[in-house]
């Protein structure tokens, strides 16, 4: 198995977080939005696989590329 990270796209607040660990996701699947300059940006799974850790809440701010999740694949 190999870990994929799921890294912010932008600098914003992530306003909604739609996994948890253990999930199954697939790749394309909505993973986080992020609001950034009053607009909603969603973040994707880049793989499919297991989510096996979430290292964001809603309401906290992010920075670009920061590490918002691991998934196992």
């Amino acid at each position: 198995m190999a870990l994929e990270t799921v890294e912010a796209p932008l600098t914003g607040t992530i306003i909604d977080v739609k996994v948890s660990v253990g999930s199954n996701v697939k790749e394309r699947e909505l993973m986080f939005l992020i609001e950034s300059m009053k607009m909603e940006n969603p973040v994707f799974a880049p793989v499919s696989g297991v989510v096996t850790e979430i290292k964001v809440s809603p309401g906290q701010r992010v920075k670009n590329r920061e590490v918002l999740a691991v998934i196992e694949y």
